[in-house]
């Protein structure tokens, strides 16, 4: 399958919604050491570290809730990219510690900022 083409604004809507959600979990104590590493079989959008845990974070970016929530799009066929990803990642870095996952879910407001959620460990 080659690779699918998005439009500008959906592009920028994505890369501002990559940075709101570094700067939530930024506030939330997790330091982000990486971001959009692209493996073979996935894309991580959000590589942190909390304590002694290596964080995975899908990024979900929406201008509206309309067709269900950001974090709803993560389903199991993005779950097995992530981990697909998170295992090419584990390797490449060395990392020998636990992994654990989050999803951040953001909606426009009309103001140009977002409403967010952050969901630990969403698929357990």
């Amino acid at each position: 399958m080659g690779a699918v083409s998005r439009p500008r604004a959906q592009l920028e809507l994505g890369r501002a919604g990559e940075k709101a959600a570094a700067e939530l979990l930024k506030r939330r104590g997790y330091e982000v050491v990486g971001a959009g590493f692209t493996a073979r079989r996935g894309e991580i959008d959000l590589i942190c570290r909390r304590g002694g845990e290596l964080v995975i974070v899908e990024v979900k970016t929406r201008t509206t809730e309309a067709f269900g929530t950001p974090a709803e799009a993560v389903g199991p066929r993005k779950r097995r990219a992530l981990a697909a990803a998170a295992a090419e990642y584990r390797l490449l870095a060395g990392w020998k510690g636990p992994i654990r996952y989050a999803v951040v879910g953001l909606v426009g407001k009309p103001d140009g900022g977002f409403e967010s959620e952050l969901i630990e460990d969403p698929f357990e």
